[in-house]
């Protein structure tokens, strides 16, 4: 300790003495009330110490607080173009399956896992006397629905493993390689199987990885993991980020057919493996914002190098969220800085339109780093039907963007989202091994 904070501790060490010894004179000039009200107490009937009050920390039941069930089965996974739940968490497991029936039962009993979790219902019955119970209880005796969708992708590694799929690998898929100004952390990057899991509630998402990871110990461990939240609309809209800006304004609309079956979901007889048809391509990057150097930051300038007003999340030429820059109309970036980030990653142009992906990114908070700072950030999560010709050119194009001084890229991972699971019959990944 330094002589000047030696002074500053005893100096409010002195101002909180003196206090304490006021706090003590006041109490020895106080009228007899406190006296009287003491020696009442002494009085009371010690039967009343024993009772019970109301339980503490009791919630009010929200009807609204648990979302329907969202279907399972289908052509797509849900957690891809499922609206925006409020809690998402991301765990990358690393295969410990040592051949290919081993690598087959994992997928089916993940399967068994992610049904019964978005159906929601009764866990069935521990199998013997002494067994565990089968359900951790954490969501109570039934387990609600609460929105959870399961999303299931594959990283490249998987494939290298000894399970005869090497030549089935996608197409693009590989290890996620570090931008400049990335600053990759080996433990929190990649992995050979990712699970997404989204849902009403952060309870809901983590009973969920919690089950996931007991069915499929003997399968596949923990690499990392991380959980996030998307933060309700202040006022309307879309939601913000940690930066205060809105995320997500401007996403293609995969509900058209067309525009999915160009931008998301893989096609049959494109340049890829059959079996991936319905799939599509997983990013996860996860994103540290270093929140007290971006609060030091006049507004103006915030507004400049993300291209939209804070407050209203509107281009730079424009007055509502849902505007479309018109930057044919600012060819020179005087509204709208050539530099800012919606115009780098976006462009607007017939030539870039079929790199746009689609972002379903959340919020994250881990509380303090270790030097002190605030540790939270962005989980980026987007999906893509090309990874190089959509994930890896946006990002290409933002090399160097003002922004880069205010975050750090630390982790993530590249990953093939699964088709979907058709029906009762089927299980994840069944096409790769047909």
């Amino acid at each position: 300790m330094t002589e000047l904070d030696r002074r500053r501790f005893l100096s409010r060490a002195g101002v909180a003495g003196a206090g304490v010894l006021a706090g003590a004179g006041a109490l020895r000039a106080g009228d007899g009330a406190s006296q009287a009200k003491a020696a009442a107490n002494n009085d009371l009937d010690t039967d009343a110490l024993l009772e019970d009050g109301p339980p503490g920390n009791q919630s009010v039941a929200d009807p609204a607080a648990s979302m329907p069930a969202v279907a399972f089965h289908g052509p797509n996974q849900a957690g891809i173009t499922t609206p925006r739940q409020p809690a998402g968490c991301w765990a990358s497991f690393a295969v410990i399956a040592n051949s290919r029936s081993e690598l087959i039962d994992l997928f089916k009993t993940l399967t068994v896992q992610a049904r019964f979790l978005t159906a929601g219902g009764t866990p069935a019955d521990p199998t013997g006397k002494y067994a565990p119970p089968t359900d951790s209880g954490t969501l109570g005796e039934v387990v609600p629905a609460d929105g959870l969708t399961v999303t299931v992708g594959v990283g490249s590694t998987l494939f290298d493993g000894p399970f005869g799929i090497a030549d089935r690998r996608p197409a693009r898929l590989m290890p996620m390689q570090p931008f400049p100004n990335d600053d990759l952390d080996p433990t929190q990057t990649g992995g050979d199987v990712l699970v997404q899991i989204c849902g009403g509630s952060p309870d809901a998402a983590i009973h969920g990885l919690r089950q996931i990871a007991k069915a499929t110990r003997g399968g596949m461990q923990l690499n990392w993991r991380y959980d996030g939240f998307a933060s309700p609309a202040r006022p309307t809209g879309v939601p913000r980020n940690h930066f205060a800006f809105k995320d997500g304004i401007a996403n293609p609309n995969v509900s058209d057919r067309a525009v999915a079956s160009r931008l998301l979901w893989v096609q049959y007889g494109v340049q890829e493996p059959a079996w991936t048809a319905g799939g599509t391509y997983h990013v996860v990057r996860i994103i540290k914002q270093f929140i007290e150097f971006w609060d030091r930051v006049s507004i103006a300038e915030q507004q400049q190098m993300i291209g939209r007003f804070r407050g209203s999340g509107a281009p730079l030429d424009g007055g509502n969220e849902t505007d479309v820059p018109n930057y044919a109309e600012d060819p020179a970036g005087y509204v709208i800085p050539l530099t800012a980030h919606i115009r780098l990653s976006n462009p607007r142009t017939h030539a870039t339109e079929d790199s746009r992906i689609f972002r379903r990114s959340y919020n994250y908070d881990l509380g303090v780093d270790l030097n002190g700072n605030l540790n939270m950030g962005l989980v980026f999560n987007c999906f893509c039907q090309d990874l190089d010709r959509q994930f890896v050119a946006v990002q290409t194009r933002l090399i160097g963007e003002p922004m880069v001084d205010y975050i750090s890229p630390i982790g993530g991972g590249y990953f093939f989202a699964l088709p979907g699971v058709r029906d009762e019959s089927d299980w994840y990944a069944s096409a790769l091994f047909s």
